[in-house]
């Protein structure tokens, strides 16, 4: 369709998050009654109910079905008779609101929000989700700022330009709080920058993966590729101002707290130049996550091979597959886009399997966004929003409960719960369709743990590409590498030209990559331990004043949905401490060993009601101990509640003028007035 011009940005809630929701009403009744043709039809209708106040657009006789599937259910099961007359009044409403005869309802209470997606989904969702959705749709502000003008000497330094640091960065600058942002590549967008492979992409929906505050309505397909990803978090550092405040080309190799000073110092140098400096901050912000460590597996010979050796994570878009033989380690996420796109090129490609994955069929993998669905993200009001928060509930929240286990549940193994076995015995089947006539694959490749124990996958075509002449799947472990390929422990040889490593991330050794010193002298690893990161809300540490991490420890959704959304609570929990900073004239601001402990106990507890902790396979969620290192336990709106405001009781402050001091249990000092 057409784009039209000078659009019109309505309805303007004076409260509402800037750029939110503010469609171009600037159209035709023709464009209008072709895009209604092809409307998801219970967005259509929640998209009334919010754009006029009125309830009749969620009673009946306009209530959908319940989606049979994974898919958009763009119907609502209604049948044509109904269908015909919903895009009728529906067309109707939507000229008279372009048109200016429409008065916009009021902002929706959060109730009222819970209660639609209840309707358009046929299915009751938590009365208290309300809040938790509107944020998410862009519909109520999930960001502070402070009332006072910040001294100027306050600087933020963020490390890491991924996903998080990005993302922190734009609130900064929001909220007038001065920040430098430091990243060791030549660009934004971290593992989106990084990880080049082929078949690289999202396998989180695409309208998930983007900001709440500003969204994306014009995704290619369902689930994006990655050069998509990598060019939307670049267009937001450059329509945001980041650029001008990044450092590129830079690591940072030791942070310290100057306790006299109350100031972080920085150790930084050019990967270019090779070039140090140091660098003076208020406060650190660190937003290099879980997955910026590649992984490589401890293989004997492994530097004996004579051809390439990739890791996902770190592949030269300069070798050529095409004709190679191709030895694959690992059947994990990466894998699972790699080796589709790596058959349709190589001669051959053979996958060195340790554990089978679970992995799900959905029935928009693979399938482009229409121009017709482009036109009604930006045309009508709240349809964008709406469509996200379906998918935010749906890949989220709505299947927690599979990964909590039921000590009572009598077939505890095959399974954890009554759900989950439901879930094991459908994706069972979705396997055994997948690789009918193919009983020496389908021993293979079906799990003996429940679903969830490892991350679950979405099916790129793994199955059907298992199936080919030109891929073997070897299950026999690997003895060594040699100098042509690779050896298993059977004494079988395997030729390879080119040997990848699909082999993950050092998740469980968080920060591992900068030396963080706090306080007393004691560095994060040291107060840790090895691979056993904790922090209050998997933000704040004890003795670590001014520090705070985004995507830490236990912050890992691992029961679906999006990191971005974990993310938004952290930075605004982040962002709200430092306006209270500014506010109270604070120095500094450092979590009680109190609060740390009781939050890492009732951690504890939640986990090990989960499937990870249930065991039955390997996973890098736990460290060598076992201890879950990576994952939250909580649903996002549990989380969302213990982040939304921070409590300043829960932390020792200080101020640059004191009258009276108190000593914290640790020995910090805590300042009144």
């Amino acid at each position: 369709m057409p784009e039209s011009s000078s659009p019109r940005l309505v309805p303007d809630w004076s409260d509402a998050p800037e750029g939110a929701f503010r469609p171009d009403a600037d159209f035709t009744d023709d464009q209008l009654a072709e895009a209604l043709e092809e409307a998801n039809l219970p967005i259509l209708l929640g998209s009334l109910a919010l754009l006029t106040g009125d309830d009749r657009w969620i009673e009946d006789p306009f209530l959908p079905t319940a989606p049979p599937d994974l898919g958009d259910h763009d119907t609502g099961g209604f049948e044509a008779e109904l269908a015909y007359r919903i895009r009728r009044e529906a067309a109707a409403v939507l000229r008279s609101w372009r048109d200016g005869d429409l008065e916009v309802a009021a902002p929706p209470a959060p109730e009222r929000l819970s209660r639609i997606l209840s309707v358009m989904l046929a299915e009751k969702l938590p009365d208290d989700y309300g809040q938790l959705l509107g944020e998410e749709m862009g519909l109520y502000p999930r960001h502070s700022e402070p009332a006072n003008t910040p001294p100027q000497d306050f600087r933020v330094a963020i490390v890491g330009a991924g996903i998080s640091g990005l993302a922190m960065a734009i609130r900064l600058q929001q909220a007038g709080i001065d920040y430098v942002l430091i990243d060791k590549n030549d660009d934004v967008g971290g593992t989106w920058h990084e990880n080049v492979y082929p078949g690289c992409g999202v396998d989180t929906p695409s309208y998930l993966y983007a900001l709440s505050f500003d969204q994306n309505p014009d995704w290619s397909s369902y689930f994006a590729p990655q050069n998509e990803l990598a060019a939307y978090w670049r267009e937001l550092a450059e329509r945001h101002g980041v650029l001008s405040r990044t450092r590129f080309a830079t690591v940072v190799d030791h942070a310290e707290f100057d306790s006299t000073a109350s100031r972080w110092t920085l150790d930084l140098r050019s990967t270019v130049t090779g070039d140090v400096e140091t660098l003076s901050a208020t406060a650190v912000v660190s937003a290099v996550g879980l997955l910026n460590q590649p992984s490589i597996p401890d293989l004997p010979g492994l530097s004996d091979f004579h051809g390439p050796v990739l890791h996902t994570a770190q592949w030269d878009p300069a070798v050529d597959l095409r004709g190679k033989r191709v030895a694959v380690v690992g059947t994990g996420a990466s894998a699972m886009q790699f080796v589709p796109a790596a058959a349709e090129e190589a001669a051959q490609v053979r996958v060195f399997q340790r554990t089978p994955q679970w992995a799900m069929p959905h029935p928009l993998k693979g399938r482009a966004v229409g121009e017709t669905a482009h036109w009604l993200n930006k045309h009508v009001p709240f349809y964008l929003a709406w469509y996200r928060a379906r998918l935010f509930w749906r890949m989220g929240d709505k299947v927690w409960r599979l990964l909590q286990v039921d000590r009572d549940y009598p077939h505890l193994g095959r399974a954890i719960n009554k759900g989950n076995d439901r879930l094991r015995a459908m994706l069972t089947a979705y396997i055994e369709s997948e690789l009918a006539g193919r009983p020496d694959l389908l021993e293979k490749s079906l799990p003996d743990y429940p679903p969830y124990g490892k991350r679950l996958l979405i099916d790129a075509g793994w199955f059907r590409t298992i199936r080919r002449d030109n891929v073997d799947l070897v299950t026999t472990g690997i003895d060594t590498v040699t100098a042509s390929g690779v050896r298993t422990e059977d004494g079988v040889d395997f030729d390879a030209d080119v040997l990848v490593l699909a082999t993950g991330f050092k998740s469980v050794d968080v920060l591992g990559s900068i030396t963080v010193r706090g306080r007393n002298g004691q560095t994060l690893r040291e107060a840790w331990g090895a691979d056993d990161g904790r922090a209050h809300l998997g933000i704040t540490v004890p003795g670590f004043p001014n520090f705070f991490c985004l995507y830490g420890p236990n912050t890992n959704t691992g029961h679906g949905g999006t990191v971005i959304a974990g993310t938004e609570m952290q930075i605004q929990y982040v962002t709200a401490l430092l306006s209270a900073m500014v506010d109270e004239g604070l120095e500094t601001v450092e979590v009680r060993p109190e609060a740390f402990d009781a939050y890492n106990r009732e951690l504890d507890d939640a986990l090990e009601d989960t499937v990870w902790h249930f065991g039955g396979t390997t996973t890098y969620y736990r460290n060598a101990r076992g201890r879950i290192v990576t994952n939250s336990p909580w649903r996002y709106v549990d989380y969302w509640r213990r982040v939304h405001e921070p409590d300043l009781s829960e932390y020792v402050t200080t101020r640059a003028e004191v009258t009276a001091h108190e000593p914290s249990s640790d020995g910090a000092e805590q300042l009144t007035h």
